[in-house]
């Protein structure tokens, strides 16, 4: 999806032949991703499933940039972005700097754990409001004001109170209601969702699975749903993407992936 490469106009991300290895002392290096290939549209929800270590995590974290140069290797075809301004851009041509203009404005991420996403010794408010400022260019009131409007978005009660708090004066739901937040408060092109319910329970679950669908409806945003529980895939999910030891081994709508499933692992 460069600027010469033919594509949907919906499509909002383009991943070619995607690899990824990691390098060991004294032993072989582990090709964690294969070959991999996918697109996603605008709006559209593609729930990568498969087991631990099937490569799901590190593929969103090699769209993100965000694995280690020393310790990885990460090769492609193209990962091209289509940023909300309808420029399209090569991920992996960007710089260090250059990505870091990306993400959290056009390219996000809610990881599954957000305790360790979270800084302890910043409030929930000044947490928002960072990303607002960096991306958006606005002023600390108007950046807090704005985060305000985030925590009323995923249906935090007393917003204005949570503004003040730590991360470790809020229960494990609220704190993933920060994170989505934080998230989607610059309006990304594209959302990566890397299992943002396993730690929580059957109701929270469900909360948290309805906000995202409604924000994202609202934003017209991408959302790439990274999961192993094929409950949550049949709940959510427009196509689905089936991992297993790095490789893609079969797509499509999440319709045909349940009726017809066409590889043994599937």
């Amino acid at each position: 999806m460069s600027q010469t490469h033919e594509t949907d106009t919906c499509e909002v991300l383009v991943v070619r032949n995607l690899n990824v290895a990691f390098r060991q002392q004294d032993a072989p290096e582990v090709q964690a991703v294969r070959q991999l290939s996918f697109s996603l549209r605008r709006g559209e929800t593609l729930a990568i499933v498969g087991e631990s270590g099937s490569g799901k995590s590190v593929t969103a974290l090699a769209l993100m940039r965000l694995l280690d140069a020393a310790s990885s290797e990460v090769s492609s075809e193209g990962l091209w972005l289509r940023r909300r301004n309808r420029q399209v851009i090569a991920l992996n041509e960007q710089t260090d700097a250059e990505m870091r203009r990306v993400r959290g404005a056009d390219l996000a991420m809610i990881f599954q754990e957000p305790m360790t996403s979270l800084n302890p010794v910043f409030t929930i408010g000044e947490q928002i409001a960072e990303s607002l400022r960096l991306h958006q260019g606005l002023g600390r009131e108007e950046a807090l004001r704005a985060a305000k409007k985030m925590l009323d978005q995923v249906r935090i009660p007393q917003a204005e109170e949570m503004l003040s708090r730590y991360p470790h004066q809020l229960s494990g739901g609220m704190r993933q209601r920060v994170m989505i937040a934080m998230a989607l408060s610059c309006r990304p092109a594209v959302l990566i969702a890397d299992e943002p319910t396993t730690a929580l329970d059957v109701t929270i679950q469900a909360q948290i699975l309805q906000l995202i669908a409604v924000l994202q409806k609202g934003m017209a945003m991408g959302v790439i749903f990274i999961t192993h529980d094929m409950g949550v895939v049949a709940d959510i999910a427009d196509r689905v993407l089936v991992m297993y030891r790095g490789e893609a081994v079969e797509t499509g709508s999440v319709e045909e992936i349940f009726r017809s499933p066409q590889h043994p692992y599937t």
